[in-house]
């Protein structure tokens, strides 16, 4: 078990958006500082973002309300998350696995450095049996989210594991301004259902549930058929001081998955004699099904500047997923199908106080805070052919621990000056008992600490600035921590470190100076002591070379009159190893500009709508970038109507223009039934097709 003591010191960065620099207590308030700022604080719209002057430690930090969420479409739950400016998510398989999600310059593959939790909630698995940091938001119910805090870069001391290029907390509502019931039709078949509603049982409480039914087929040739079925309970409440909520969900899926194919068959046009295209599968037997259920509760106090919260869940999951990447390469007589599964139970505890003080007279706040996480697992990768297991390559217990005390004082030096300095000290230790190879069992542990420092000037003319530098980690999965051999050749290995660390720095402005525009800038850095990248014939990662990345964000969100809202984020990024190596110095898969931009036209009457586009730049696919993937370019529609105060009916338009484009692209060694030697290829999985969908919604 761990055992830590930090003094620990914070300006406020929390779950719910930031607030303005605290008064002074009354004893140290001669002069009126804090007061100045307040007034000068100016917001855009408070029902779409929370991102104004004032409002944060960070020019890449930031909130998003659950009324911009309503007004555009998703395609799937995880795309919640391309909210975040700069953030983008595609999938290269069946849509009930975890999506991909690039972002500065990281293909994050499934959640490796973007920290994700839903109410409390983590979302990303370490030591997971397809991935590491495996994040599945696909239980997502879009209609319930109320706000999202989004952070990049690893300056801020409550965030931990899997947080060094971002982290994003998603909060649902606690009650509903009307029960209602939602059904949406679209093509392939897909089909969903949603019932929702809140009401108060006692004084101060509130009890809301949702149920969530869904199927699709999508438009592959061989049919998704995708089932997810989806439960939300939570019970919260209010007594003077004090607050409290307690939620249940349970979600499971089930899908046949359609996995990236050779660009060498697509073009060919035939399989085995029979027409092939891109929307076709190789191998019809993979897919996966998998379940998560937890129950969590938190409390929190606030009274004369001081806030108390305390926090803790339970969860189990359990995934089955079946995958061919490279189809007859490694075994021509079988197929090269493999399963990989993971079945766990986690457990985790956290809390933190924060106060109000006068330090030397000037105003402060401070928080100090402990999380506790444990997983108890059973991940194994096996052989098989037609989802029946032909052999196995390994079979293992894993414990894992991870233990972290922060801190963070936030300081406001001058008028026009608030300083944050904090950290943080983790400790993980991994347990691993290999039931397939007694030499890769074997116990380990690391502790890391972890530097953060922020200096916010301004505002001046309702414009800020910001100087942001910190330390930042991901764990490695723990069967590579304690690995001797590896489980197929058996030869040596050596073993990876638990913690990787990250180091980051970050340059921001942020300016309400023209009425009714929001616009932040950064410059940024970060370093990473290992990069994982994708091992095609593995179908996995693994630890790999050092790295650098450097870019540039320019977000915008302007309101010229209150029935229009015009967004546009761009983002460049150089990313590279920080290596010498002959094979070259390029990541695979890190994309170098990411663009969206976004009309939104709000209550014209009955009317609304909304047109986005969504841009994914190009990327090196080997590291001396002779091959690359290719851009692309789509758009999305959303238009809604009201028909009276309770009906809405919302048409859905998603690669409006039917672009054809991919969602992610590999290059590796796949051999194909019937070729002579594996061959070096493009492996690609294509974006949807123009697809529509109509959803109709009453409330009651």
């Amino acid at each position: 078990m761990l055992s830590l003591l930090i003094l620990t010191m914070s300006s406020a960065q929390g779950q719910s958006a930031p607030s303005a620099p605290a008064p002074a207590p009354a004893a140290a308030s001669a002069a009126p500082r804090p007061e100045i700022l307040a007034l000068q604080r100016v917001e855009v719209d408070g029902q779409h973002y929370d991102n104004g002057v004032g409002s944060s430690d960070a020019a890449s930090q930031g909130t998003i309300r659950a009324a911009l969420m309503k007004s555009r479409p998703v395609l799937r739950p995880g795309e919640v998350l391309e909210f975040v400016p700069g953030l983008i998510v595609t999938q290269h398989s069946g849509d009930g696995k975890a999506n991909q999600y690039f972002l500065r310059g990281f293909n994050l593959d499934h959640g490796t450095d973007f920290a994700t939790t839903v109410m409390g909630l983590p979302v990303n698995m370490p030591s997971h049996a397809h991935g590491q940091g495996y994040a599945d938001l696909n239980f997502l119910i879009p209609e319930l989210v109320e706000r999202i805090d989004y952070r990049k870069g690893p300056y801020f001391a409550r965030n931990g594991d899997f947080a060094a290029a971002g982290s994003a907390d998603i909060d649902y509502q606690r009650r509903l301004d009307a029960p209602f019931v939602s059904l949406t039709l679209g093509e392939g078949r897909y089909r969903r259902a949603l019932a929702a509603g809140s009401a108060r049982v006692g004084e101060g409480i509130e009890v809301l549930g949702a149920v969530e039914a869904m199927g699709n087929d999508g438009p592959w040739t061989l049919p998704e058929d995708l089932r997810r079925r989806n439960v939300v309970l939570g019970v919260s409440g209010e007594s003077g001081i004090d607050r409290w909520r307690i939620g249940l969900m349970d979600y499971r899926a089930d899908w046949t998955s359609t996995d990236q194919v050779p660009q060498r068959l697509i073009d060919a046009g035939s399989y085995q004699g029979r027409p092939f295209g891109r929307f076709d599968a190789i191998d019809p037997s993979d897919g996966g099904d998998t379940r998560r259920s937890s129950v969590s509760g938190e409390w929190s106090r606030s009274e004369d500047g001081r806030t108390t919260r305390v926090a803790a869940y339970a969860m189990a999951y359990r995934l089955s997923l079946y995958s061919n990447f490279t189809y007859a390469m490694e075994r021509p007589e079988t197929g090269d199908q493999f399963a990989q599964k993971d079945d766990r139970k986690i457990y985790g505890l956290s809390a933190s106080h924060a106060a109000e003080l006068s330090l030397g007279g000037l105003p402060a706040r401070a928080e100090a805070g402990v999380q506790l996480r444990h997983d108890r697992a059973r991940v194994g990768l096996f052989d098989t052919r037609d989802r029946v297991t032909l052999a196995t390559t390994r079979d293992d217990r894993v414990r894992e621990t991870l233990g972290s005390a922060y801190g963070e004082l936030g300081v406001e030096v001058a008028p026009w000056a608030r300083a944050v300095v904090g950290a943080r000290v983790d400790q993980a230790r991994f347990h691993v008992d290999s039931l397939s190879n007694a030499d890769n069992s074997g116990r380990a542990s690391q502790t890391l600490f972890s530097p953060k420092a922020s200096l916010i000037l301004g505002p001046w003319a309702r414009t800020e600035f910001f100087v942001n530098a910190g330390r930042g980690f991901h764990s490695n999965d723990a069967r590579g921590v304690t690995a001797r051999v590896d489980p197929r050749s058996l030869e040596p290995v050596e073993a990876v470190p638990g913690l990787v660390k990250a180091r980051g720095w970050e340059l921001g402005v942020r300016s309400e100076w023209l009425p009714g525009l929001q616009t932040s800038l950064a410059l940024w850095k970060l370093d990473f002591d290992s990069e994982l990248v994708y091992v095609g014939d593995a179908g996995a990662t693994e630890a790999n070379r050092p790295s650098r990345r450097h870019g540039v964000e320019w977000n915008n969100r302007y309101m010229p009159v209150p029935w229009l809202l015009l967004d546009v984020d761009l983002a460049w990024t150089r990313a590279r190893f920080s290596d010498a190596d002959p094979a070259g110095s390029r990541i695979p898969n890190a994309v170098d500009r990411v663009a969206s931009a976004g009309v939104t036209l709000r209550e014209l009457g009955p009317w609304s709508a909304s047109l986005q586009w969504r841009y994914l730049g190009r990327a090196p696919l080997i590291e001396d970038n002779r091959v690359q993937s290719s851009p692309s370019l789509t758009t999305n529609l959303r238009v809604a109507r009201r028909f009276g105060a309770r009906t809405e009916l919302t048409l859905d338009v998603f690669n409006l223009t039917d672009r054809r484009v991919n969602d992610i692209a590999y290059f590796y060694e796949s051999r194909l039934p019937g070729e002579a030697a594996p061959v070096a290829d493009r492996h690609v999985h294509p974006a949807e097709p123009r697809t529509v969908r109509v959803t109709l919604r009453r409330s009651f």
